[in-house]
């Protein structure tokens, strides 16, 4: 067990949309990622998603609605539910995503990333 220093880490991420694993709990990765600009329509048929904005403004795009969330807040995606992220300026965000989830969820294209990455 080592305590996680958020700041050490993203300074660690160079990519944008590249999520990368920072520790492990019940199944579950908890996952670092800069984001910015738009990623894309995707939904995850059997698993649940947490973002949490450590840093930056997120807009959420759903098919009924918008999320906005700014730093420290996060929002819970249930299975299922089609979601677009955007991030006009760049974002940090924490992930808290079962093993299972692919980032694209339901679409794969170059943006995929199906191997887990550790920090």
């Amino acid at each position: 067990m080592n305590k996680i220093n958020l700041d050490d880490k993203f300074s660690q991420i160079e990519e944008y949309w590249q999520p990368k694993v920072v520790g492990e709990l019940n199944g579950q990765y908890v996952k670092l990622a800069k984001l910015n600009g738009e990623f894309l329509w995707h939904k995850h048929d059997d698993e649940d998603e947490l973002f949490m904005v450590i840093k930056g403004e997120l807009l959420i795009k759903l098919r009924d609605r918008d999320i906005v969330l700014n730093d420290g807040e996060f929002f819970i995606i249930p299975r299922g539910v089609e979601h677009l992220p955007i991030a006009e300026k760049e974002v940090h965000v924490m992930l808290f995503e079962p093993k299972s989830v692919i980032n694209t969820g339901d679409v794969k294209n170059e943006r995929t990333h199906d191997t887990v990455e550790f920090l």
